[in-house]
């Protein structure tokens, strides 16, 4: 069968009178011209709301319990040497689950301390941090074969890692800021008794007034002042 090809006047000129013949073919000079769709007849049928994937803050209040956070808090001694003290937040219920001292935080240093802050099958789902050079491969490589995925935070952006960044604002204001640091073991030392007051007596809003690790309730009892680092922060407990 030959296929027979007229120009456009001939197109023109051709007979419409085919069953499914619009009218506006017949009006329209070149019929193969069709009018392009309005931009509101799309819209309507446009999926309406925000982006379809989930803010970070929502993936923080989805998955909190399988989040975990980690930071390198800088503290300078005494004598102006430089310490690093990394820290490692539980997000689920605002917990510090560990922390270690070091001069050189490289990143198989830091590789152990993720596998002695996790043992066994007690590692998160994920792992947020930020894009120090500290982490390198050996730190990678550690994560990813404990089966922890790893959330680096972009560059730029510590509002990303919100909860380890108050950690550190409140360790610093409640605690580093108020005592002369003498040493890496001095350091280690106030860290520690930091930690349990932070974990079983300090309160949280966001837990509803409770320690990380649960407070309970007394209601009879002589209140007594149980000081905590030196007076700098006290528990109160019924006797």
């Amino acid at each position: 069968m030959r296929a027979d090809i007229h120009d456009g006047q001939g197109a023109r000129n051709a007979p419409c009178n085919g069953p499914n013949t619009d009218a506006r073919d017949q009006l329209s000079p070149d019929r193969h011209i069709r009018l392009a769709p309005h931009g509101r007849s799309i819209q309507k049928y446009m999926v309406q709301g925000g982006s379809p994937s989930q803010s970070w803050k929502t993936f923080f209040r989805n998955h909190a319990q399988a989040i975990a956070a980690i930071d390198l808090c800088v503290v300078p001694t005494l004598t102006f040497e430089r310490l690093f003290a990394f820290l490692v937040l539980g997000h689920g219920r605002r917990q510090l689950l560990w922390f270690e001292v070091t001069r050189h935080p490289t990143a198989v240093w830091l590789a152990r301390q993720i596998t002695e802050a996790f043992p066994w099958a007690s590692a998160p789902t994920y792992l947020v941090r930020d894009n120090d050079r500290a982490y390198g491969q050996a730190f990678r490589s550690r994560v990813r074969a404990m089966g922890i995925r790893d959330r680096p935070i972009s560059p730029g952006s510590p509002w990303q890692n919100p909860y380890v960044e108050r950690l550190i604002g409140t360790v610093r204001r409640e605690c580093l800021d108020r005592m002369l640091v003498l040493g890496e073991s001095h350091l280690r030392q106030v860290l520690s008794s930091y930690a349990a007051y932070y974990n079983e007596v300090r309160t949280h809003l966001a837990l509803g007034k409770d320690a990380p690790l649960g407070r309970a309730v007394q209601r009879t009892g002589t209140i007594v002042a149980i000081p905590i680092l030196s007076g700098l922060h006290h528990h109160y407990v019924r006797i």
